[in-house]
């Protein structure tokens, strides 16, 4: 097997496998579920590194208007795409009421609990599968994370895996958003945090106080309509002995 760490997929950004993660007396298993950004710039090597991967469904969390704006070049692949928007609002919105990535991940798991749990559904339907959406960061670093957490994945595992995030991202590309979206909002606080950080404190504080709401991430998904069969098919799909 190629080592998960050696992954490439010429075009796509923060592509990873989330397997190899610590879950108590388990881990997370290769090769079963990966998470990236968008697709919109593979070319035809990223293309053909993608149907390596041999996945059987992308799961899209973004809006229709930023497929429009740049579509996935996963055609020929054969691949079942599922669309989840997540996000009640657009993203530029959260630029222009320049919230917090605290608050922005507290509204996504208060405001698309029924896109989460799609998601998840969607992970148990088929592997391999691919979750994405533009950044790989936010919507996809949320829905990930109780994923993982749901699962039974160590707490400090998972926010591990959503900071690796920042260091992913390319610094131009960094540059060129954020002097654009500096162009648009000079006065905003937050901007460089939306557009660019994945720091570990903001998912470690969002997975506690899902705990304190609902007890746990798994109880989360369950308050809003998963079946406790579900949970144990994702914890079997996703976990192997260590």
């Amino acid at each position: 097997m190629t080592d998960p760490d050696d992954l490439v997929v010429p075009g796509a950004v923060n592509l990873r496998d989330v397997g190899g993660l610590p879950a108590g007396p388990t881990v997370t298993r290769h090769g079963v579920l990966y998470r990236s950004g968008n697709l919109a710039q593979l070319d035809e090597r990223g293309t053909t590194a993608l149907g390596g991967l041999r996945l059987r469904r992308i799961i899209d969390l973004r809006a229709d208007e930023e497929v429009a704006h740049a579509p996935s070049r996963v055609d020929g692949l054969g691949i079942v795409t599922q669309r989840v928007p997540l996000f009640l609002g657009s993203v530029e919105s959260f630029f222009a009421d320049d919230i917090s990535l605290d608050e922005m991940y507290r509204r996504l798991v208060e405001d698309s609990a029924a896109g989460v749990v799609e998601v998840v559904r969607g992970i148990v339907a088929d592997q391999p599968v691919l979750v994405h959406c533009t950044v790989g960061k936010d919507r996809t670093g949320v829905t990930v994370a109780l994923t993982l957490a749901a699962a039974g994945v160590d707490l400090e595992a998972v926010v591990a895996d959503y900071a690796r995030t920042e260091g992913l991202l390319p610094e131009r590309r960094n540059r060129r958003v954020v002097e654009i979206l500096r162009s648009m909002h000079p006065e905003a606080v937050h901007l460089e945090d939306l557009a660019t950080r994945s720091p570990a404190p903001v998912m470690r504080a969002l997975l506690d106080g899902v705990a304190e709401r609902y007890g746990s991430a798994a109880d989360y998904l369950r308050a809003h309509g998963l079946a406790d069969d579900e949970i144990s098919e994702l914890r079997r799909i996703l976990l192997r002995d260590a």
